[in-house]
């Protein structure tokens, strides 16, 4: 295994809960509408632009976008907490000398936002974002797009992920897929198609890396 690439939400980081307070307002504050956890999360696909763009009523689509940032940037610190065994993970493969990837359905723009207040902007060697892609997950033209920058063959290669979108992507790019649920906040509950193997915690991952063991039963 050279290549590991990650889902970012609900994967790397527990930022559902300030992308759904960032969504929650932009909906309330143009469209007057009271948007759940659910409903949002079932906006997800395109980056947070395209979420905007394609649901909200407001002719002002733009500035919508504008407050979106503007919130998620404001309440990150009180939403988003530092995950240290995430940290000691991304550590620990980068001194195996594994390549690491983030495909992820975010902007770039948001992205950049929590890889800076997580001090995490050091450890990727490609990043593919909502904005790279003409088809988001659970296409794979994002993962196939981070094997080519990686320079890795499926066969060499990981793909991770917490919601349904992330498992099918990685399926259908023929690489090893993993669903995780190691977080307090995740995308999918039960995953409509089984991934190759599945864990709760960081620890039982790292664990199975270690012993060479790739498929649980």
């Amino acid at each position: 295994m050279k290549t590991i690439i990650f889902d970012f939400d609900g994967t790397l980081a527990n930022t559902l809960p300030v992308c759904d307070y960032a969504f929650q307002y932009v909906f309330r504050e143009f469209d007057q509408r009271e948007l759940s956890s659910a409903e949002i999360r079932a906006m997800f696909g395109p980056s947070e632009t395209g979420i905007i763009r394609k649901n909200l009523l407001h002719l002002n689509k733009d500035e919508a976008i504008e407050l979106y940032y503007a919130k998620y940037l404001e309440q990150h610190p009180q939403l988003v907490e530092h995950n240290h065994e995430i940290q000691e993970l991304l550590l620990h493969l980068k001194e195996k000398g594994i390549k690491l990837g983030i495909v992820t359905g975010k902007a770039r723009r948001s992205l950049d936002i929590s890889l800076k207040a997580l001090q995490m902007e050091h450890f990727f060697d490609a990043i593919i974002t909502g904005d790279d892609v003409t088809h988001p997950k659970p296409d794979p033209e994002g993962v196939f797009k981070a094997l080519d920058l990686l320079d890795a063959s499926p066969q060499e290669a990981m793909f991770i992920g917490d919601s349904d979108a992330d498992i099918q992507a990685g399926i259908q790019a023929n690489v090893l897929t993993v669903g995780v649920h190691w977080l307090p906040d995740y995308q999918t509950l039960e995953f409509a198609v089984a991934p190759n193997s599945s864990y709760q915690t960081v620890a039982d991952f790292m664990a199975s890396l270690e012993s060479g063991v790739k498929h649980e039963s």
